[in-house]
């Protein structure tokens, strides 16, 4: 392929290596937090033409994730018992040491062939460091260690002398060996870092390769999009970074179907740990500097998928969810990060009923290659 043919949309899903789903309600989820479970659903997703997967990071028990599998370990197992999926371990700043965790992603990158990247995640649930003895820092200043820890990364992945001198993280003089694999367009294993606070986004536009938003709609992707533009421009970045959408699918046979089933989760929702979880997080939204963090507008209907899935509008038929996510991405999304009721099952019928639209509508748009025709 030319090197500057554009670049088809990349898909990514939610992996359950938390208990509970990803909706906060009763209504059932044939999904299943165990290894065996996660194993065959990782097989199913790059099968069916997933490029990524990410793993979500919990410590404690929290909003119905009853039980957590570390997101390392278990990112690690995903790569080993696949063969082209790439896995983004999420991890928080605060609970790693920065060459620790270069270290380890440096030795998971051989095992995997250059298939690992990270999720860097700023935290925002206050018992998961009081409850270990770390400290809390304030929003802020949470995002601003995640800029240092970004920095250290790089620093040891690309210096044989790793230098760096901040106000959360000292590196002297410091050679990792061996560095993860790297080639043309790819010198380190990816980075990515969400939230939608604007110091997400300055973070984001200063240091990420991907920055993973919330859900959100035609107006609030254009809005952050053009924040993330003006502050790579700002830091003297040639290109921002790539951009990364939530959005709960729900597919079905009909549109008033799938309108059905949304209805169905939310008038299920478990109200007391909604209730909960929107306190824990509006409160940590607030204390921005600006009170622009993320969740900061999120209602009750919202919270039931706790990354405002539900706000992607990503609910239909086969062809309406696609044609909505080419639309994401004519205004610049660069990837789709998914999350099912029913992964195995979903995950598999996404692959043969949306994507293929999906390439279609892509190359009659000029946003990816055309495809080949398939061989008789």
């Amino acid at each position: 392929m030319p090197t500057n043919a554009p670049t088809p949309l990349s898909f990514a899903y939610w992996v359950p290596n938390v208990s509970g789903g990803l909706v906060t309600s009763t209504i059932e989820q044939r999904t299943d937090w165990s290894y065996d479970y996660n194993v065959a659903l990782a097989r199913i997703a790059e099968e069916a033409g997933f490029e990524y997967a990410l793993t979500q990071v919990r410590y404690t028990a929290s909003y119905s994730a009853q039980y957590q599998h570390e997101s390392t370990s278990f990112s690690l197992a995903l790569l080993l018992a696949t063969q082209r999926l790439k896995v983004i371990a999420a991890v928080h700043p605060g609970m790693w040491q920065p060459g620790v965790l270069a270290k380890w992603l440096a030795t998971a990158d051989h095992l995997s062939n250059g298939r690992v990247a990270v999720n860097i995640v700023s935290g925002w649930l206050k018992d998961e460091f009081t409850k270990l003895g770390e400290p809390w820092l304030e929003h802020d200043e949470r995002y601003r260690r995640s800029a240092e820890f970004i920095q250290a990364l790089r620093e040891i992945w690309t210096n044989d002398h790793a230098e760096l001198a901040g106000d959360f993280y000292r590196i002297r003089d410091f050679n990792l060996q061996p560095k993860p694999l790297s080639w043309d367009g790819r010198p380190h294993p990816e980075i990515f870092q969400g939230g939608n606070s604007t110091a997400a986004r300055d973070n984001g536009g200063r240091h990420s390769d991907w920055y993973f938003s919330n859900g959100n709609d035609f107006d609030g992707v254009t809005a952050q999009l053009a924040d993330l533009r003006r502050v790579a421009a700002d830091a003297g970045r040639a290109e921002p970074p790539r951009f990364g959408l939530n959005g709960f699918v729900i597919v079905r046979d009909t549109e008033a179907e799938a309108k059905e089933v949304l209805r169905e989760i939310i008038a299920k929702a478990d109200v007391r740990a909604v209730e909960g979880f929107g306190a824990a997080v509006r409160q940590a939204g607030a204390s921005t500097a600006d009170r622009r963090g993320m969740w900061a507008n999120s209602s009750f209907e919202d919270l039931v998928q706790y990354n405002d899935g539900f706000r992607t509008q990503l609910i239909g038929t086969a062809g309406q969810v696609a044609e909505r996510i080419v639309a994401y991405r004519k205004l610049g999304v660069n990837l789709i990060l998914a999350g099912f009721l029913h992964f195995q099952e979903e995950v598999e019928a996404f692959g043969r009923d949306v994507l293929p639209l999906v390439r279609e509508l892509e190359a009659r748009a000029g946003l990816a290659p055309v495809p080949e025709p398939a061989l008789p």
